[in-house]
C-alpha cells in the first residue's frame, strides 16, 4: 500500500501567509500587494528556484511570479503578488532544480581554469537547447539557440563560447522562462480577496439625533443630512451611525450616565427596543424608513457609504424579551440580569444568552442584517462582538458574505488579543485596535510592527483616534497639538482611520480626572455643535483633516498596511516611518510630544526606499508645501501647534547631493 510522501522532491516548507495552518483563508483586497514566502532547498549544491502561482476563483492559474532568496544562505524565498478581482483564490509555491544556474556556477570556475572546458561547454549547449525547446515565443527561442550554437562551436576560444551564454539577453529570457526540473508544488492555500473598502477608507462617526435645529433640538434624518456635505468635503468615505432604533424607557439613563433621567432625556442608543420596534425599526423621532432611505441616497450622491451600528443586545422593552424569553438568561427569581463590564454597569441593557437557541438567533440576526442591506447598508460596525460566541459570528458572517461578499463587518472588540485575532480570522473584515492607548514611540513601533507583519494576513486595523467611549488622557492633556499629531498618525499608519464627531473641535473635557468618558457624553444626551461659528473663528482642525484625507487619496502607498517600515531617530519624542507602493513613497516624521518643540536626526534606511546609501532626494512636504533635499541623515525641528509632522513625498533623486532637512527657524 503506497502513501503520499510527507515531503516533495524539492522541499517546500513553511509557506506563508498561512492562517491557522491554511485552514482559514489569508485576506487581501483587490490591488493589494502582499508577500508570499517559503523555505526552499535541496540536497547537495545544485541551484534551486521557486515561484508563486495565484489561482483565480474560476480555477484558472495565473502567470507564475518568480521568487528570490530574501537573504543569502537562509533558504527563505519570497515574492510579491497581487490579485486582480474579488473572490476565493488559492496560491501555492513551486520549487524546482535550476540546471542552467547550476551549470553557470560550475562553468565560470572550470572554463577559465581550463578544467574540462570542452565538456562543460557542450553540457551548456545541450541545456540551452533544451531550454529553447520550451520557449513559447520565437524571439526568446532564437536567443537561446544562438547561445547554444556559440557554446557548441569549438572553433571559437572557450571564453568567447562561455560569454555567449552570459549575456543580458540570455539572462532576461531565462528569468522569464527558466529551464525547470523536478518541479515540486506545495499544497494550495486559500486566499479571500475582498473589495478595497475592507482595507482602505476614512470613517466619520456622528449621532444624527444631535443634528437638530433651534426649534426642534432632536435631529432627524432630514436635518442630519445637512451635515453630509461637510463630511464629504473633509474627504471621508464612510459615515458611521450609532444605533438608529427605538430606545427603551425602562431603567433609561440620564445625562452623564445618571440613573434618574428627566422627562426630556433621550436615552442611550445602544439600549435598543421599545413598543415601537426593535433592531429592524427606526426611532420615530429620527423619522421613517423612507427618511433613512433618502439619507442613504444623499450620502451616496456625495460619495459616502453608510456604516450602521449592529448591537446585539436589548432594552428591557425590546419585543424579543417577550417573544423569545429563551434568548435571555433568567435568574432564580425570574428577573433578567442587566449587562455589566465592571466597573461599568448598563442597567438599561439586557445581554443575549446564546446557547438555548443559537440557530434561532442566527436566523434572526441574518434577517435583521438583510433588512438593512436591502436599504443600502453594506458596512456594519458590530458592537462588543467579543461578548458573544465566536462561532455565532462565524456562522452569521459566512451566511451574509456567501450571497453578498461586498458587505463589511467591523469588530468593535477592545479585549484580549486572542479574541481580537480570532474574530478577524473567522470573518470580520476590520478590527478596532489598541491604537488609542499606544502613544510613545516604542509603543507605536512595537504595535504597528505586529499589525503590519504576519497579523496583516487576516486582521485589518481601523484606527479611530477617538470614540464616544474613549477620550484618552493624551488628548485630554495635550490640547490641539495632541489632536493634530494623533490625526496624522492614524491617517498615515493605517489604511483605514476614523474620528468621532467633535474631534475636529478638539473636544477634550473628561467626566472626571482619570476617566476616559466625556463630560456630557453624547451617548446620554443631545450634543448640538455650532460648526459654522467654530470654522469662522478657526477653532477647528478641519483643514488638517481635509488635507490628510486628500493626501491619502493621492498616494497609493497610504492605501496599504504591509508596506510600513520604521526608520531610526535619535530622539524618542520623534517617530519616523515610510510606506512604498510601486513608485510612490511617503515618509512621515512626527513629534509625539504635544507640549514641546522637538529636534531630531532621522536616519533613513535608504536601500529600503530603493535608493543608494549616498543618494540625495527631493522630498515634498504635503502638509506645508515645502520641498527639501534629504539623504541618509536629516535634521528635523517640529513645533507643536505649528508643524506637528512632516508628510513627505519622495521625488526623483536630485544632484548635486545636498544633505539636510528643514532648517531651524
Amino acid at each position: 500500500m503506497s502513501s503520499t510522501p510527507a515531503i516533495g522532491r524539492i522541499p517546500v516548507r513553511d509557506v506563508r501567509p498561512a492562517v491557522e495552518g491554511g485552514r482559514r483563508p489569508a485576506k487581501s483586497v483587490v490591488g493589494e500587494t502582499f508577500q508570499v514566502t517559503a523555505t526552499v532547498f535541496r540536497e547537495g549544491h545544485d541551484a534551486v528556484g521557486a515561484n508563486v502561482v495565484l489561482t483565480d476563483p474560476e480555477g484558472c492559474p495565473g502567470p507564475w511570479t518568480p521568487m528570490r532568496e530574501l537573504a543569502p544562505g537562509t533558504d527563505r524565498w519570497g515574492a510579491e503578488v497581487t490579485a486582480g478581482s474579488t473572490g476565493h483564490w488559492t496560491y501555492h509555491v513551486e520549487a524546482w532544480s535550476d540546471p542552467i544556474a547550476t551549470w553557470r556556477h560550475a562553468a565560470c570556475i572550470k572554463v577559465p581554469a581550463g578544467i574540462d572546458a570542452g565538456l562543460v561547454l557542450e553540457e551548456g549547449a545541450e541545456l540551452h537547447t533544451r531550454a529553447a525547446a520550451g520557449m513559447p515565443e520565437e524571439p526568446a527561442r532564437d536567443v537561446l539557440l544562438a547561445a547554444a550554437r556559440m557554446l557548441h562551436d569549438d572553433t571559437l576560444p572557450v571564453m568567447t563560447r562561455l560569454a555567449a551564454a552570459l549575456t543580458p539577453e540570455v539572462d532576461a529570457v531565462l528569468a522569464r522562462s527558466p529551464l525547470r526540473e523536478l518541479v515540486t508544488a506545495s499544497e494550495p492555500l486559500p486566499l479571500l480577496v475582498e473589495r478595497e473598502r475592507a482595507l482602505y477608507g476614512s470613517w466619520y462617526e456622528f449621532f444624527p439625533r444631535s443634528e437638530g435645529t433651534p426649534e426642534q433640538p432632536h435631529g432627524t434624518f432630514r436635518t442630519a443630512a445637512r451635515r453630509l456635505p461637510a463630511i464629504a468635503a473633509m474627504g471621508f468615505d464612510v459615515v458611521y451611525l450609532p444605533p438608529i432604533h427605538p430606545i427603551g424607557t425602562t431603567f433609561r439613563k440620564g445625562r452623564n450616565n445618571t440613573l434618574d433621567p428627566g422627562p426630556d432625556d433621550v436615552g442611550v442608543p445602544w439600549a435598543i427596543g421599545s413598543p415601537e420596534g426593535g433592531h429592524d425599526a427606526v426611532h420615530p423621532r429620527l423619522g421613517t424608513l423612507e427618511d433613512f432611505d433618502r439619507f442613504v441616497a444623499r450620502a451616496a450622491d456625495l460619495g459616502l457609504e453608510i456604516a450602521l451600528d449592529f448591537a446585539l443586545q436589548c432594552s428591557p422593552d425590546h419585543p424579543w424579551v417577550h417573544k423569545h424569553p429563551e434568548w435571555f438568561h433568567h435568574r432564580p427569581d425570574g428577573t433578567i440580569a442587566h449587562a455589566e463590564n465592571p466597573p461599568k454597569k448598563y442597567q438599561d441593557i439586557y445581554p443575549i444568552a446564546f446557547d438555548a437557541d443559537m440557530d434561532g438567533l442566527i436566523a434572526e440576526t441574518v434577517r435583521v442584517l438583510g433588512h438593512w442591506m436591502d436599504h443600502g447598508v453594506r458596512i456594519f460596525r458590530v458592537d462588543n462582538p467579543h461578548t458573544k460566541p465566536v462561532v455565532f459570528w462565524e456562522r452569521v458572517i459566512s451566511r451574509i458574505n456567501a450571497t453578498d461578499p461586498d458587505v463589511i463587518f467591523l469588530a468593535e472588540a477592545f479585549t484580549r488579543p486572542a479574541m481580537m485575532h480570532t474574530l478577524a480570522q473567522i470573518g470580520f473584515q476590520q478590527s478596532y485596535t489598541y491604537f488609542t492607548w499606544r502613544n510613545s514611540k516604542q509603543e507605536l513601533t512595537d504595535y504597528l510592527t505586529e499589525l503590519s507583519g504576519e497579523a496583516a494576513a487576516y486582521m485589518r486595523p481601523n484606527f479611530f483616534a477617538n470614540t464616544p467611549d474613549i477620550l484618552h488622557a493624551y488628548l485630554q492633556h495635550g490640547g490641539r497639538p495632541a489632536f493634530e499629531v494623533r490625526a496624522v498618525l492614524a491617517a498615515t499608519l493605517s489604511p483605514t482611520w476614523g474620528i468621532y464627531s467633535g474631534y475636529e473641535l478638539c473636544e477634550n473635557t473628561p467626566l472626571k480626572e482619570g476617566s476616559e468618558e466625556y463630560l456630557d457624553s453624547e451617548k446620554y444626551q443631545l450634543r448640538p455643535r455650532d460648526w459654522e461659528t467654530a470654522e469662522r473663528q478657526g477653532r477647528t482642525i478641519t483643514p488638517l483633516i481635509t488635507k490628510l484625507n486628500d493626501i491619502r487619496r493621492r498616494h497609493p502607498a497610504l492605501h496599504q498596511l504591509r508596506n510600513l517600515h520604521f526608520h531610526p531617530t535619535d530622539n524618542d519624542a520623534v517617530i519616523a516611518y515610510s510606506k512604498t507602493t510601486g513608485s510612490d513613497t511617503v515618509v512621515v516624521v512626527a513629534n509625539l510630544d504635544p507640549h514641546h518643540t522637538q529636534e531630531a536626526t532621522v536616519s533613513l534606511d535608504m536601500p529600503h526606499l530603493g535608493l543608494d546609501w549616498h543618494a540625495s532626494v527631493s522630498v515634498h512636504d504635503e502638509l506645508t508645501g515645502e520641498t527639501y533635499h534629504w539623504g541618509r541623515a536629516d535634521y528635523v525641528r517640529l513645533e507643536p501647534g505649528r508643524t506637528p509632522a512632516h508628510v513627505l513625498h519622495v521625488q526623483r533623486p536630485s544632484t548635486p547631493p545636498q544633505i539636510g532637512g528643514p532648517p531651524a527657524p
